[in-house]
């Protein structure tokens, strides 16, 4: 049973390695057709799920203070919170890379997170906004809505 653990591990790190070697070439590509110079295509291979740090919790807490009172108007409720502590989780996940990795960038441009109209508050959203943007390089988010706008030539 231990031969075929290690048989399986070496398989799934060859397939992400593969993967990996896949997707960058295949952004090269693509940058390639759309004449958009870089000087380095970095691919980052990492565990966007595993919990966020307390000091960045602590940073989306304060964030988001003024919009958890109670009373009129838009506020993000406790339920909200808990029901989309997994979303607000990665978020908060994804701050962190993009400050290791792109803090030096001169643009960065990231796919606009989009959700069902309804399913949370409009403040909640934008504090996720927020917490992948704020006191970054220029940002670009980008939506899409399947339908080609950009026509290249090879």
């Amino acid at each position: 049973m231990l031969a075929n653990f290690l048989y399986w591990t070496a398989s799934i790190a060859d397939l992400e390695f593969n993967f990996l070697s896949y997707f960058k070439f295949s952004m090269t590509v693509l940058l390639s057709k759309f004449r958009i110079d870089y000087s380095d295509l970095v691919i980052i291979s990492c565990n966007a799920n595993a919990a966020p740090k307390s000091k960045t919790k602590e940073w989306f807490d304060s964030l988001i203070r003024p919009f958890r009172q109670s009373g009129e108007g838009n506020h993000i409720k406790e339920r909200e919170l808990e029901t989309f502590q997994y979303r607000t989780d990665r978020y908060l996940r994804l701050r962190e890379l993009l400050q290791d990795h792109s803090s030096d960038s001169n643009l960065v441009v990231m796919t606009l997170p989009i959700l069902r109209k309804g399913d949370f508050s409009a403040p909640l959203y934008m504090a996720w906004l927020d917490t992948l943007t704020a006191n970054m390089p220029p940002f670009m988010l980008v939506r899409g809505n399947q339908t080609s706008v950009l026509t290249f030539y090879s």
